[in-house]
């Protein structure tokens, strides 16, 4: 992003209040520059009340400044609603925000992902089966999304991220730099580090009692399907669950004892319309069609045409475009980390994760820890590729 539109993006952000009216903004004006030089008249016209007018019209504050230096910092992103960056599922919930912070790497926000949530005091079955779902949603590429809670979420996270990089985002109900609940410190740098902490809020916010049932729209919008582990009947996880139904998503929950106050809120969900999962493979059947989905999005957010249609099983993928191409040429008969790739191809981590999603949808790629080879049939040399493509 331009920095003049970081920067008004920021301003806008600030500004506060209803969210809707920023957003019109945005569809109006195109840019968050130009949204801001179209003056107080239009964002009277957009429905911006005299507060929200006053502080774009003042000088810039403390929390600005701090805004912009944290923007600075390698891995760290500010993605409006304006961007084509924006995540496509995430526009399709209830009063999506205006912006996201995002602290690591922004592309995973775009991955096929499935949120797991539940108990802060679960039962050790319950961490067992948080611990298992995520591993298994991350071995096969799913990344994992949560609250980095404690209990479920923080197990969920934990799991995942011992497969590698690129496998479990956070969304949060603070600041994007700011370890909540206390403790938490070396998780969300982790996090950040590995995966992607991300926020609705601007640097420096600390936890509200308000951030998060709103955060929770956040974590079912960028989400394929909801994964409830445990959750009493009256829990922020059910909020999650219920805000993922009614952004069309599927929703799950692993049944427990009737001894369990932990499997109430699961069984309330079951009888209402949850799907009933007793293994990770469930899920990842359930969401494989939403993930098709979200490929395509992909392919019209990359310009993509005929490199949609690579291959079907067993066959030779002939029609790579030239960034594909290298992808392909720089993936290996072994597992080969992104670092290496960003290498071997000269095209950006962000860039290349979008285009494995593609690859893995297809069934090109495979992809285990963070790491990614073709998927076995596919082993055919360029030179191959090239004669097949000039008859």
């Amino acid at each position: 992003m331009h920095t003049d539109d970081m920067s008004a993006l920021a301003r806008l952000v600030l500004a506060g209040g209803p969210v809707l009216c920023r957003r019109r903004l945005l569809d109006q004006h195109g840019t968050p520059s130009a949204a801001l030089r179209a003056g107080a008249g239009a964002w009277r016209a957009a429905g911006m009340d005299e507060v929200q007018i006053t502080r774009l019209r003042g000088p810039a504050d403390d929390a600005f400044a701090r805004t912009l230096e944290w923007l600075q910092a390698p891995g760290h992103h500010l993605i409006g609603w304006h961007d084509a960056d924006y995540p496509a599922p995430l526009r399709q919930v209830g009063s999506p925000p205006l912006a996201l912070f995002v602290d690591g790497d922004s592309s995973l926000l775009w991955r096929a992902a499935v949120a797991v949530v539940g108990s802060r005091t679960p039962t050790s079955g319950g961490r067992d089966n948080a611990h298992a779902f995520a591993r298994a949603f991350a071995s096969t590429g799913i990344v994992v999304a949560s609250g980095m809670a404690r209990g479920i979420d923080a197990v969920a996270h934990e799991a995942a991220l011992a497969l590698g990089p690129g496998t479990t985002i956070a969304v949060v109900g603070t600041g994007p730099d700011i370890a909540y609940p206390p403790g938490h410190d070396l998780l969300r740098n982790r996090l950040a580090t590995h995966g992607a902490v991300v926020s609705e809020h601007p640097p420096g916010t600390p936890a509200m009692r308000s951030h998060f049932p709103s955060r929770n729209r956040i974590l079912a919008g960028l989400t394929l399907g909801t994964l409830v582990v445990e959750a009493a009947e009256r829990s922020g996880a059910l909020i999650t669950a219920r805000q993922a139904g009614e952004a069309g998503r599927e929703v799950f929950a692993i049944p427990g004892s009737i001894h369990n106050p932990l499997a109430r809120g699961c069984h309330r969900l079951i009888r209402d319309g949850a799907a009933l999962v007793e293994c990770a493979q469930e899920v990842i059947e359930a969401v494989a069609p939403l993930a098709a989905d979200l490929a395509n999005a992909l392919r019209g957010r990359l310009g993509e045409t005929e490199s949609a249609a690579i291959a079907g099983p067993g066959e030779t993928p002939l029609r790579l475009d030239a960034d594909y191409q290298k992808l392909w040429e720089g993936l290996g008969h072994d597992p080969t980390g992104m670092d290496q790739l960003v290498s071997r191809t000269g095209l950006t981590a962000a860039e290349l994760s979008s285009m494995l999603l593609v690859m893995e949808l297809d069934g090109l790629v495979t992809a285990e820890h963070g790491r990614y080879q073709r998927k076995t049939g596919f082993f055919t040399s360029t030179a191959s590729m090239t004669q097949a493509e000039g008859q």
